[in-house]
């Protein structure tokens, strides 16, 4: 089993999946990988909140989400930024009562809401986490 505090070894994807016990952690990873043509980027945060291994995705240099992983669920981040703001909220009502209060809770800095989720299933929490994730990509700017 791995350490995900140890810094000396960073693990494959495939190793954290085997921590978080959950096939919703891999799945979840290939779909992102699969929708975006996008690779992960396992990195360690030395933040005191968040210390340890996570697992980040970005496209085109914009990030699209970051992974904490936990024993038999995983954490997500994603972030709503001034320029996703107008269209999430749109999108909010016909969302979970979940992450309606989590966007709710969440307070807004510097223009932007920093969403942590909680996924151990796929069902229609999973479902609104992809779809916060596809407006945060859709409004990333073309590339020049």
């Amino acid at each position: 089993m791995i350490d995900l505090r140890d810094k000396s070894t960073c693990p494959t994807l495939e190793e954290i999946g085997q921590y978080v016990r959950n096939p919703v952690f891999m799945q979840f990873c290939l779909e992102l990988k699969e929708a975006y043509q996008c690779s992960e980027n396992i990195a360690f945060s030395a933040c005191s909140m968040e210390r340890g291994w996570n697992v980040k995705f970005k496209k085109s240099g914009k990030a699209l989400c970051t992974i904490y992983p936990r024993e038999d669920f995983m954490t997500v981040l994603v972030v709503v930024g001034r320029s996703e703001k107008e269209r999430v909220e749109a999108v909010l009502p016909e969302c979970t009562a979940q992450l309606q209060e989590e966007y709710r809770q969440t307070r807004e800095w510097n223009g932007q809401r920093w969403l942590m989720i909680d996924l151990g299933d796929n069902g229609a929490l999973y479902r609104d986490v992809l779809r916060l994730i596809q407006i945060r990509r859709s409004s990333a700017r073309p590339p020049r």
